[in-house]
């Protein structure tokens, strides 16, 4: 205790903590303090002859999820086919990738289990045409001026749209960040940038767009 603050030190445990003088006391607190987890190693054989090899292995459970759409946010995660129990693989597979759609995954260890956080969403997108969910720009083209105003136009079998962008950093936002959604309509303002627009609702997703977004005329 220096003063009136009270450093902890690696011995700290779980509970409710307050501060308390001979006339006062103060609103408690109920912390909870988690041990850092540790890999799970195992060595085979474990038992050796002089000579022999070795193989260590720390094990982990990989579990893979579809970025669903959720209107209210951004996403919700669902666990991919076969993914219900994890694998030790460190790689998933995806066959038949035929639309626009992103993933995430975490993974677990150790006893009692721990789970990492979700990883950030990486998109697949597709150009080909789905007839359930369309995207247009207009003026059509893919490259534009800052000073233009774009209208991101989607189609599709679904009473609520909202237009997507990543940027070049990776970063996800939506049509109300840099423009107005009216309807199924996206209009941007001048703070759009360069990035992969599209499409989607919660049900479905468009082709994508790889729009790039010049600052100024450029003179050929």
């Amino acid at each position: 205790m220096t003063g009136s603050t009270c450093n902890t030190n690696t011995r700290a445990s779980s509970g409710v903590y307050w501060c308390e003088s001979e006339t006062q006391s103060s609103n408690a607190a109920n912390i909870t303090i988690h041990s850092v987890p540790h890999p799970v190693l195992t060595v085979s054989p474990s038992w050796t002859s002089p000579g022999d090899s070795v193989t260590l292995t720390c094990r982990w459970r990989f579990f893979w999820y579809k970025a669903v759409p959720d209107m209210s946010d951004y996403y919700t995660y669902e666990l991919l086919a076969g993914g219900t129990t994890g694998t030790e693989q460190d790689s998933y597979i995806l066959h038949g990738q035929t639309h626009t759609a992103g993933y995430v995954c975490r993974a677990r260890r150790g006893d009692p289990v721990f789970y990492t956080l979700y990883s950030d969403v990486k998109f697949v997108w597709s150009g080909g045409v789905n007839p359930a969910a369309s995207f247009t720009v207009s003026p059509h083209r893919l490259q534009h001026f800052s000073i233009e105003s774009l209208s991101l136009i989607c189609e599709g079998n679904s009473a609520e749209w909202r237009v997507m962008k990543v940027d070049e950093d990776g970063d996800v936002s939506t049509c109300s960040d840099w423009g107005e959604m009216t309807g199924s309509t996206c209009n941007t303002n001048t703070t759009a940038s360069s990035g992969v627009y599209w499409c989607e609702s919660e049900t479905q997703s468009s082709n994508a767009a790889n729009i790039t977004i010049h600052s100024e005329f450029i003179f050929i």
